[in-house]
């Protein structure tokens, strides 16, 4: 492996921009999305925190989707600079993770919440 950078093929690093504009757009989602949990969503019967506890860790995310987004695109920048194999991208695990948790936390408030206003 070298060191030494030279310009890649246009395609590819237009096609990372586009991978890293798709992150953005990912991280803008996961924003409104939790504004919309802890502003629009009705609460929970007998759970008041319910709607906060819903929606700020999707706020957090997006928030981890911009910032690693970028650090990865330029980490494949980097690499294809460099004619070196692309990492690994971080972003999938870490958003199939946390969003995995965000739904059996969904579905344990709502269990939780019937259970109490019934």
């Amino acid at each position: 492996m070298t060191s030494e950078e030279s310009e890649p093929d246009p395609r590819f690093t237009l096609a990372n921009e586009r991978t890293y504009l798709a992150w953005s757009r990912t991280a803008l989602a996961l924003v409104a999305a939790g504004l919309g949990f802890t502003q629009l969503l009705p609460p929970f019967p007998g759970i008041a925190w319910g709607r906060r506890a819903l929606g700020v860790p999707l706020i957090v995310l997006g928030a981890v989707v911009a910032v690693v987004g970028y650090l990865d695109w330029e980490r494949q920048q980097r690499a294809l600079r460099r004619g070196e194999p692309l990492p690994r991208p971080r972003l999938p695990r870490i958003l199939a993770a946390v969003v995995t948790a965000e739904c059996l936390f969904a579905a344990a408030l709502v269990i939780v919440s019937m259970r109490s206003s019934g």
